[in-house]
């Protein structure tokens, strides 16, 4: 660890109200993919008592043994601090913090495991930025319908958060997002340190889609890239990306303002722009003709814009908006469209005003 980052840990823990080293706060990280154990590492670092949570027994006793996340995160040391298990009641029980940050389709089956062992006063906070298919639910939603009695404990964190560089002590911002305003203020600053800076906000609508659509802007960056359209282009799709993004948040009852801010343009730049994103990366791949499957099958993480591409696409006839990128990138996925048509179809669109569907 680089010394200054070091000594930042040090005094971040007076800074936000950590008391020493006695760990008087405890907090459960349901999922051990990359997002899930940065964010063990982040509050670990922080003096906080961390159990982070991995499904399977056999990886979470290596990750214990190993101190470290050699799949999804490696290079990165576990702190005393942090400690791995497989067992659901260790990591939920008695937590004043639960960080639920598994793949969207699996929220729903690993918020019933862990609903047993739920304390009446833990804060539930979702990491995961997604939409059900089978529902159209976002993960709040979700945590709401299947935990009725800890509504008023639930909130969202969103915002630019590439998880390599949040491990590596870079500085970000991200937003959280609560229908209660102390909800997000006190997990505003349990999260808080002084390389992840945590705003809050109540629109919960605008923070979830916004962190879950912009994974599908960031496929069609990615081929733009992988096709060499250039940087005009990836600016273009990234704007009227969020163009689409704003259309359905805003007839979903999202606040317009909020895609302007982290969870918005903020994280539709990251995840656009950087090698690290693998949206955009599956983007370049296939603009280089591999198919869908196989990228699929070759990486060990998961993809959120391909299973989110139908979810919106379901919420876009339900709000009657149009999301015509969205929907070339669902021929691309899954009708065998070449992405350079698709790239095409877009240009070739009806002409209208820039701001349509949104004032």
């Amino acid at each position: 660890m680089h010394t200054c980052i070091a000594y930042l840990y040090k005094k971040e823990k007076q800074m936000y109200h950590i008391k020493g080293d006695n760990a008087v706060i405890s907090v459960g990280i349901i999922g051990s993919g990359a997002w899930g154990t940065t964010l063990a590492l982040l509050l670990a670092h922080k003096g906080i008592a961390i159990t982070l949570w991995e499904h399977h027994a056999e990886r979470a006793a290596q990750m214990q043994q190993q101190r470290e996340n050699s799949i999804f995160l490696p290079g990165f040391h576990f702190p005393d601090t942090l400690q791995v298990t497989s067992t659901i009641e260790d990591a939920v029980a008695n937590k004043d913090l639960l960080l639920l940050v598994t793949p969207s389709q699996r929220m729903r089956e690993n918020v019933q495991l862990l609903a047993p062992h739920l304390g009446a006063e833990t804060l539930l906070v979702s990491a995961s930025k997604g939409i059900e298919i089978a529902s159209y639910k976002r993960m709040t939603e979700i945590l709401a319908e299947e935990l009725p009695t800890a509504q008023n404990r639930i909130a969202t964190l969103s915002g630019p958060n590439l998880s390599r560089e949040v491990a590596e002590g870079k500085p970000t911002a991200a937003v959280v997002a609560a229908n209660k305003m102390e909800v997000a203020v006190h997990v505003r600053t349990l999260l808080t340190t002084s390389t992840f800076r945590v705003y809050s906000s109540k629109d919960v609508v605008g923070v979830e889609l916004g962190g879950a659509l912009k994974n599908i802007i960031a496929i069609c960056a990615g081929i733009t890239e992988g096709l060499g359209y250039g940087e005009n282009a990836k600016a273009a799709i990234a704007t009227r990306g969020l163009t689409e993004i704003s259309r359905l948040g805003i007839a979903a009852g999202a606040n317009p303002l909020t895609f302007l801010g982290l969870a918005g343009i903020g994280d539709l730049i990251a995840t656009c722009s950087s090698p690290l994103s693998r949206n955009q990366q599956l983007g370049r791949r296939l603009a280089a003709g591999e198919k869908l499957s196989d990228i699929l099958q070759s990486t060990h993480s998961v993809t959120e814009g391909v299973s989110t591409t139908k979810a919106a696409l379901a919420l876009a006839t339900r709000y009657n908006v149009e999301m015509p990128i969205t929907k070339q990138l669902s021929l691309v996925l899954f009708e065998g469209l070449p992405p350079h048509k698709a790239v095409q179809e877009l240009m070739m669109r009806d002409l209208k005003g820039e701001l349509e569907g949104i004032c």
